[in-house]
């Protein structure tokens, strides 16, 4: 007995002593644990994503007024179908296919070349890179509410998911002359989001604001234009909210190793506290202006908040992370008031949100991340929506011109829902 005792003994003493230094020295899994890994990185964070439709869905069915819901239902839905198509078509490949610091790739479909030095499927990427081009039409949607035609607006949700935004996209996540240049945007604050705002902005100004919309000088809407649910708004934020964790975080890219673990677990804590500082910051600011706390104001400072941290959710403190959310939401209410006064109408409010927190976050990349530059952020953010905006705006006018883009006069009185889709959402109208 006395031998075994020893003999286990020895062996403890060498599982602990011997055997977990080599475990303590090997700082990454093998090969095909780190493709496993990864692609579920990918899958989870690109279905999380994929949740952030219904969530633009409630938003902008909450904002709009009651006769004009199933309308926003309908652009959702089959925008996120367009965007799957189209991506899938040409969309992937005229951004990851571009030549290093190139301007372009070549429109043909997706296939899949899965192997396991590439570190992740194929099928992963393509799925996780697909939700996000769904995200910045869907910003368009909101924007352009209650007086767009459904099939212009279908048409033009193809244009931008197929082409407008993989090419932009290419220059700088598909290696391209951006990426040569110096530019940072982790997760998209301008090519995802400020690119979805200067489509809309495009739309809106050829498009031109809701009857009566601005019939008086007051900054509030008149009593036709009430937001049809205020409770399902919130609800689509905090779904917008919850599927930023996949935005954010999936941007990671890599799950295979222990700083890559830590580095989304510090992503996931400055994405939400952000969207915080944006929430607060609305709330004190309206209630300095106004005397009255705008909920509409504190969701739109929520995202704004997102979409700000959104181009560089690692580098900063937690801290940081909260001020540059607060800034973003600020500047929300900033962008609300800059539209009104041009009279450029913007129903949802996704120009000042997903545009001016955009810039904002992407040209405050240099803040925290030593290995940018402040000319090169410009140079992106500039590059892009000039690009995004100019093709937009001769689409619109194209379209405008030939079958045209608005519904009339009668049907806009009558509600988008009856005119365009021929299903209403509510028994109640305003």
């Amino acid at each position: 007995m006395k031998k075994i005792s020893h003999c286990l003994s020895f062996a403890l003493f060498a599982l602990i002593f011997l055997v977990e230094p080599s475990f303590s020295a090997e700082s990454k899994v093998g090969a095909e644990t780190q493709y496993i890994f990864n692609t579920l990185l990918f899958l989870i964070c690109g279905f999380l994503v994929m949740f952030m439709a219904p969530g633009f869905a409630m938003l902008e069915s909450g904002m709009v007024s009651s006769k004009s819901v199933a309308s926003i239902a309908t652009k959702n839905i089959g925008l996120f179908a367009i965007a799957g198509i189209m991506f899938w078509l040409g969309g992937y490949n005229l951004a990851y296919g571009i030549p290093e610091g190139g301007y372009i790739g070549s429109f043909v479909p997706w296939s899949d070349g899965s192997k396991l030095e590439t570190g992740y499927s194929d099928g992963s990427d393509w799925f996780f890179q697909m939700v996000f081009c769904a995200t910045t039409v869907s910003i368009v949607s909101g924007a352009l509410a209650e007086r767009i035609k459904i099939w212009p607006f279908f048409i033009f949700a193809a244009i931008l998911a197929g082409i407008i935004y993989p090419i932009q996209m290419g220059w700088q996540w598909g290696g391209g002359w951006l990426a040569a240049a110096g530019f940072s945007d982790f997760a998209g604050s301008t090519l995802v989001h400020a690119t979805g705002a200067a489509a809309a902005l495009a739309g809106a100004i050829i498009l031109g604001p809701r009857l009566g919309r601005f019939a008086t000088k007051s900054d509030k809407p008149m009593p036709g234009f009430a937001n049809s649910s205020i409770p399902l708004a919130t609800v689509g934020v905090f779904i917008l909210w919850f599927g930023w964790f996949g935005f954010n975080g999936g941007s990671q890219l890599a799950l295979g190793t222990v700083d890559d673990a830590t580095a989304i677990a510090k992503i996931f804590i400055n994405t939400n506290l952000a969207a915080c500082g944006g929430v607060i910051a609305n709330a004190l600011i309206t209630r300095f202006l106004t005397g009255k706390t705008d909920v509409i104001m504190m969701l739109n400072g929520c995202l704004g908040g997102l979409v700000a941290i959104t181009a560089e959710p690692l580098a900063p403190t937690p801290g940081v992370a909260i001020i540059i959310g607060a800034i973003g939401g600020a500047l929300v209410v900033l962008g609300c008031k800059l539209l009104i006064k041009a009279k450029i109408d913007d129903v949802v409010g996704a120009i000042p949100v997903h545009g001016f927190a955009g810039i904002w976050g992407t040209l405050a990349v240099p803040l925290t991340n030593a290995d940018t530059n402040f000319g090169a952020q410009f140079l992106g953010v500039i590059s892009i929506l000039v690009f995004v905006f100019a093709v937009s705006l001769i689409i619109w006018k194209i379209m405008a011109l030939t079958f045209g883009i608005r519904i009339s006069k009668e049907a806009e009185q009558k509600g988008t829902d009856v005119a365009e889709i021929g299903v209403t959402a509510y028994a109640i109208r305003d």
